[in-house]
């Protein structure tokens, strides 16, 4: 299991501050992360062994923010620092994951000066053949790169209804 040691306590449901390893509030794009992330009035967020400090700045209102896994969420946080704990744990992340749902896959940053056997090439090796497609890349803070996935429309287990055209 990829634990960094911390549980939920690491993230904030205010979305107010931050420290060294959390989100600074605002990207280089001047964006705030949460909505960087696609999150929205109301989500649920679930984050997995998210470490100490680390917080979403700018939640919308009505967010529910806890430590877990992506099942019954509306955009999950998975943070892992090896590519081992993340192979052990990446299919059940996406078995989990709800068909209109996000998941973003957190690893150490390089350009922040962290080591990681984590790379970009290598979650799409591990993830796309289990039914999802990447999306969105983005920093998620000071220390973190992410990598957004969510379920390819044909392998969504509840095909969106179609209106007959007229």
């Amino acid at each position: 299991m990829a634990d960094s040691g911390t549980g939920a306590s690491g993230a904030g449901a205010s979305g107010t501050g931050a420290s060294g390893t959390g989100a600074s509030g605002k990207g280089p794009s001047g964006t705030p992360l949460a909505r960087k992330i696609g999150i929205g009035p109301g989500h649920r967020i679930r984050l997995r062994h998210a470490p100490a400090g680390w917080d979403i700045p700018g939640l919308p209102d009505g967010c529910d923010v806890a430590e877990g896994g992506p099942r019954g969420a509306d955009v999950a946080v998975a943070f892992y620092r090896s590519y081992v704990d993340l192979v052990a744990e990446g299919p059940g992340l996406v078995g989990d994951l709800a068909d209109d749902a996000m998941l973003w896959v957190a690893w150490p940053r390089r350009a922040a000066g962290h080591v990681s056997d984590i790379t970009e090439n290598g979650l799409r090796d591990l993830f796309l053949p289990l039914g999802v497609v990447d999306v969105k890349v983005a920093t998620l803070g000071v220390d973190w790169s992410g990598l957004k996935f969510v379920r390819r429309r044909e392998n969504r287990r509840t095909q969106p209804r179609t209106q007959p055209r007229r």
